[in-house]
């Protein structure tokens, strides 16, 4: 399997891409940054240098032509302040698909938040509230269109070592997430057409990944 990894460097991405990488996939990972290239390449993924907020879909899709599935994996980032919440966690997820329409890549897997069903609330934090609010329009805009779309939300990001075991539901509660398990879903979801059109939030669990999946697509 080919698949293209938008926000190649960030930790979700890089993790994927070694777990990708490990399995026998060929691997792609968009970055902006070539300083970062060498990284990837030591992940065992291919290094692309793309702009999300500045290249075009055109462009994009030239990348894209041959695999078989993109993961946007990209954000903004800590730092960073409303107007990129909105160029990156929306705007660069609709460029990816808009992309993958062009370049006739059908399944596209979604890395989102939990508290996108809802967005952005009052009283909460005004950058916070805007990155929600750009993950919800990036997957209501994803779920509009004839894609093998799949959208995983998880809980808080962690670094600690995964355990395999996680909780996935439409609505699990807050929770927190080892990034490798999110990353373990994200290749599971890959695997298993069952999962297209699914929309679940994932906390880490007692169930396996793959159990996990299963059971939701039953």
């Amino acid at each position: 399997m080919r698949v293209v990894i938008a926000g190649g460097h960030g930790k979700i991405a890089r993790i994927l891409e070694r777990q990708l990488a490990a399995r026998g996939d060929e691997v792609v990972g968009l970055i902006r940054n070539p300083d970062h290239a060498a990284d990837l390449t030591q992940d065992g993924a291919e290094a692309v240098l793309f702009d999300l907020e500045h290249g075009t879909a055109a462009d994009l899709a030239r990348i894209l032509r041959g695999a078989d599935a993109v993961v946007f994996a990209a954000g903004a980032g800590p730092g960073s302040g409303a107007a990129r919440k909105d160029t990156v966690d929306r705007a660069a997820a609709v460029l990816l698909a808009d992309a993958a329409e062009l370049a006739a890549v059908r399944r596209y897997v979604m890395v989102s938040a939990m508290g996108a069903a809802t967005g952005g609330r009052p009283g909460q934090d005004e950058v916070f509230a805007a990155y929600l609010d750009a993950k919800r329009a990036a997957d209501e805009d994803l779920m509009t269109r004839e894609l093998d779309w799949t959208i995983i939300r998880p809980g808080s990001l962690t670094d600690e070592p995964g355990t395999g075991t996680v909780t996935m539901a439409q609505e699990t509660g807050r929770g927190p997430v080892p990034r490798e398990d999110v990353a373990r879903v994200i290749c599971a979801a890959l695997d298993d057409p069952a999962t297209i059109g699914l929309v679940a939030e994932v906390i880490t669990g007692p169930t396996r990944v793959a159990v996990a999946l299963a059971e939701l697509t039953d």
